[in-house]
This record gives structure tokens, sequence and C-alpha cells, in this order.
């Protein structure tokens, strides 16, 4: 199986025009998710966070955008089908898979244990590293210096699950609805670290400078695949399939560049449990 590379202009237009179907009205329960049953209904849809940029976000207009969508465009060029995508958070990711809402997940979700006994995992699309952050002036070296401070997850995240493993009792763990209000958290003085991953680090670097904000230890190097449901195989190993090929041809490199404005670093081998 061979997928055509497609320009950036004709990747807005698909986001653009898949991102249409983003009101509830429109939305219709995934009736099957095998590649020909996807074929013959003419229409995938995924599941995308837009709170999480560049990863997924949202543009000038309100569409979605990002890396994740960017993705998702390609995906549904290449199975010759209509895009729906379709906004989840962290926590109600799984559930909206699991409910048929969605066909699968393209969201920056990062492919663990616990998660695979719920879901099937393609092969890793993307990567980064989490980490616990605060200011230059905190002194934070390691889990025991956590001892007494506030820090700030995005529920059910997987620097969530990452920090609980190496957590002091003593720390003051604030859970916020998403990556969003975790960074204002530090950003408002609420809590006095967070746990995040390189793309919010390079937000608070960027945009708040005076924070002085730094990676103090790694929390986990977290590689992200598609989600699908137990049942769905056959999407898994074509997908598995479409990854190979844009990463063969060039493609997933181009969107990285696009978003992050550096080189895609080679991604990480499936994780064995």
């Amino acid at each position: 199986m061979t997928f055509n590379p497609i320009g950036r202009r004709a990747l807005g237009a698909l986001a653009l025009g898949g991102a249409a179907a983003l009101m509830p009205g429109l939305i219709r329960p995934a009736a099957a998710a095998t590649p020909d049953e996807i074929k013959k209904r003419g229409t995938i849809n995924i599941g995308i966070l837009t709170d999480y940029p560049p990863f997924g976000g949202i543009d000038e207009n309100q569409k979605p955008a990002g890396y994740d969508a960017d993705v998702a465009v390609l995906l549904a060029k290449a199975l010759g089908v209509q895009l729906q995508l379709v906004p989840v958070t962290g926590p109600n990711r799984i559930p909206f898979l699991l409910t048929n809402k969605v066909d699968m997940l393209v969201a920056t979700f990062g492919i663990t244990e616990e998660r695979a006994k719920q879901v099937l995992f393609s092969n890793p699309y993307s990567a980064f590293t989490t980490y616990i952050l605060a200011p230059k002036s905190a002194n934070i070296k390691g889990p025991d210096d956590l001892k007494g401070v506030r820090v700030g997850v995005a529920r059910a995240s997987t620097q969530d699950s990452a920090l609980m493993a190496v957590a002091p009792k003593e720390i003051r763990v604030m859970r916020f609805d998403d990556d969003a209000t975790t960074t204002q958290s530090i950003i408002s003085g609420q809590v006095q670290a967070i746990g995040a991953s390189s793309t919010v680090l390079a937000q608070l670097v960027n945009n708040y400078p005076q924070l002085q904000i730094e990676p103090k230890f790694t929390l986990r190097a977290q590689a992200n695949g598609m989600a699908f449901r137990k049942q769905d195989e056959a999407l898994r190993d074509w997908s598995n399939t479409f990854i190979a090929s844009i990463v063969q041809n060039g493609e997933l490199d181009r969107i990285h560049q696009r978003w992050f404005k550096a080189p895609m670093d080679p991604l990480p081998p499936m994780p064995q449990f």
C-alpha cells in the first residue's frame, strides 16, 4: 500500500473542511472502524486535542490546528474519505473512543501499560519528554525535593501517573482539567511547580521569560501512538503502514518542521510491556 504526499495548502484546506464537522449536531457515532467500512461510509471521525499546541490547538479562525491535525488530514486523504475532527480532552479521550463517538484517536496519547489494557495503540508517530518544571530559584533536583511543594498536573495525563510513581507522601498535588490550565497555574503562582512536556516548557520560556522556568528533572520520555478500540486491529494495522509511509516519504518530518521549527528526531521504538 502506498500513500501520496500532499502539500501544505492542501493540508490546510482539508483541515478546515474537516473541522467544519465540529458542531455537535453533525457528529455521528462511528458505525464501524475497519478501513473498508470507513471507506464505504465515506467519513472518518478522529478524536483530537485542541488544548495542547503545537500538537493540538486552535487557529485564528477557531479551527483545530497542529501536528496531530495535519497527521489526521494525511490519514483521511490516504483512506480517501472526509475527515471529521472531534475535540477531546485528556480525561475523556478513552471514553469517547470506547463509546463510538470517534473511530480513533490522534491526540498526543502516551503509550503506557495501563492504557494498553483498554485500547490498542499504533506504533509511535510522535514523542516528547515530560519534566518537573519550576523557576530557576526553586531548589528542586529530584522527587524528594517535592515534599510540601504545590505541583500542578493535567488530570489523567502521563505526567500525572509518572509524578505519582515517584512523589513523596508530603507532596501537594493539584490536578487541572488540561495542560492549558495547568500552565496557567504556575504563571499565576497558584502552584510552585508543574509536571509538563518539553512543548509547555518552550511556551513558558518564549512567552514568560521573566518566570525563568526550567526543567528540574525528567519524569518520562513519552512515545505517542494513535489509539483504537480493542477489536479494531485491522484499522490499527493499516495505520501502522500509514505511519511507516509518511516517515519514509518525509511528510511526517515536514509536519514536524512546520510546527516545531526543527527536524524530527527518529521515532522511538514501540514500548514493550
